[in-house]
């Protein structure tokens, strides 16, 4: 659930940056945790992807 909401984030901030607006990364780089942040984004990303097949009921059926 943790992955999941990571990446809904960060692909929300992705959209707003093509705006202009970049709230996340104001946010967290502000505090100095833009790279951790970003790691935790990538290894959401490979979490979900190795595991996708065995949570998606869609995928699960073919």
């Amino acid at each position: 659930m943790v992955a999941f909401g990571l990446l809904v984030l960060s692909g929300l901030n992705v959209g707003l940056s093509s705006l202009g607006v970049n709230v996340i990364g104001s946010i967290v780089d502000s505090i100095g945790l833009g790279g951790i942040f970003n790691l935790l984004v990538g290894v959401s990303a490979a979490y979900l992807a190795a595991t996708h097949m065995g949570d998606c009921k869609a995928c699960a059926k073919s």
